[in-house]
């Protein structure tokens, strides 16, 4: 998924072989020994060849090759997530500096002075949407309610299943845009064979956005998501309340992200397994009470940082031109 994305943004991609280590298995472990080693190795010829000023890490074990065949270059980490995970802590240690999502991660490393809070960083091209504009995109009206289910690149197969289950029940209060990932389209598309077609006008599912992406974001009243960490950065920034629904297998790092947006009054959290029966009545309830959707909309625009891209940008050419970079 990576590698399309970035080659679609024109952007050279290099893979480098990599492997966890923590928490695998006996059986499993040489073999990511090896791939670690390749991984070492493909680092230094990339290095050799690109000859770069800076490192910029965001994470993940692919990572810790390039970390460690690089560690003569300035380098600086960057956090999405609230709580770093073991690779994040892991290139800590090699990073001049750290920049982070939100203060609420301050407590998970040992030296502050190389700390900045910058926020999540966003594409510029997601906010250049107006209303109107992304209305007329996506084929939405403007007199309905706009409820926004995100399944990740992949899909969220719980979430996909939840609202499949309840669509003719949502259809009634709401337009809603679906993006469901690739995994689920078919069940989508068989789902959508069987609505009227008063339903099928406000249903809008794709399997993914790309430039369209933004005018989702804005023109929804309310999101249904996981909460990676791009929701710290994306319904900030565009003041978008939120139901998130953390991942039960990444359920640590996930629940800390909303933990962190329902104590701000910005998002509703629901369980995973919660969802089949709870999710119809949350939503019903928070479109149905204007006040509470207005106050959860403040609050997330309160958490914005729309300037984190220029901030992470700022303190790469700070390293690269061998300044000191301040908090």
């Amino acid at each position: 998924m990576e590698a399309r994305l970035v080659e679609r943004a024109g952007v050279p991609f290099k893979a480098i072989p990599a492997a966890g280590l923590h928490g695998v298995g006996l059986k499993a472990l040489p073999g990511n020994l090896l791939r670690l080693t390749r991984g070492l190795f493909a680092s230094r010829r990339i290095l050799r060849k690109f000859k770069p000023d800076v490192l910029f890490f965001t994470g993940g074990f692919v990572a810790v090759p390039m970390a460690l065949a690089g560690s003569r270059l300035p380098a600086l980490l960057y956090v999405p997530d609230i709580e770093p995970g073991l690779a994040l802590k892991t290139l800590s240690r090699f990073a001049k500096r750290i920049a982070v999502t939100t203060e609420d991660s301050f407590p998970y490393f040992k030296h502050r002075e190389r700390l900045v809070l910058t926020g999540y960083p966003t594409r510029p091209d997601l906010s250049a949407w107006t209303r109107q504009e992304a209305c007329r995109a996506l084929n939405l009206t403007g007199e309905t309610p706009v409820l926004l289910i995100l399944g990740g690149s992949k899909g969220a197969r719980s979430i996909n299943n939840a609202v499949l289950a309840i669509l003719p029940a949502l259809l009634e209060r709401t337009q809603v845009i679906h993006i469901t990932g690739e995994l689920d389209w078919n069940k989508v598309e068989m789902v959508q064979k069987g609505l009227t077609e008063s339903q099928a006008a406000r249903y809008h599912a794709f399997t993914y956005l790309h430039e369209e992406m933004g005018a989702a974001l804005v023109a929804a009243d309310l999101v249904v998501s996981r909460a990676g960490a791009s929701t710290l950065g994306e319904y900030p920034l565009f003041g978008l309340p939120a139901v998130l629904v953390p991942y039960p297998y990444a359920w640590r790092y996930q629940k800390v992200n909303a933990d962190y947006l329902t104590r701000h009054g910005a998002a509703v959290l629901l369980e995973d397994a919660q969802l089949m029966e709870k999710l119809l009545p949350t939503v019903n309830d928070l479109l149905k009470n204007l006040n509470q959707l207005a106050s959860m909309r403040n609050a997330m625009q309160s958490l914005s940082h729309p300037q984190a891209a220029d901030e992470i940008s700022s303190q790469l050419l700070a390293l690269a031109e061998g300044e000191e970079v301040t908090p």
